[in-house]
């Protein structure tokens, strides 16, 4: 990694506020674990191609009934609902 790469980097962790470096820090952290070469070969893995079976199919047609009827609800939602979060 050039030089500058790493100045770089450390002038950003620097200027984090002291609230927000644990945030950086849990990403760097699964960067370096082999969590994040999961991630970057599952990015290169080939389209499922499968056909669905019947109960995949049941599945999605019951997913969509429900977001059709307004049952379902975002993460966000969900969080302030359970949380109750303004």
């Amino acid at each position: 990694m050039p030089m500058e790469t790493r100045e770089r980097l450390h002038a950003l962790v620097d200027s984090l506020p002291d609230g927000e470096a644990h945030v950086a820090l849990r990403f760097l952290e699964f960067l370096e674990s082999e969590g994040a070469v999961r991630l970057w070969s599952m990015a290169d893995a080939p389209v499922d191609d499968e056909p669905l079976s019947y109960e995949e199919e049941r599945a999605l047609a019951e997913a969509e009934e429900d977001l059709s009827h307004g049952l379902v609800v975002s993460h966000a939602e969900a969080r302030r609902r359970l949380l109750g979060e303004a």
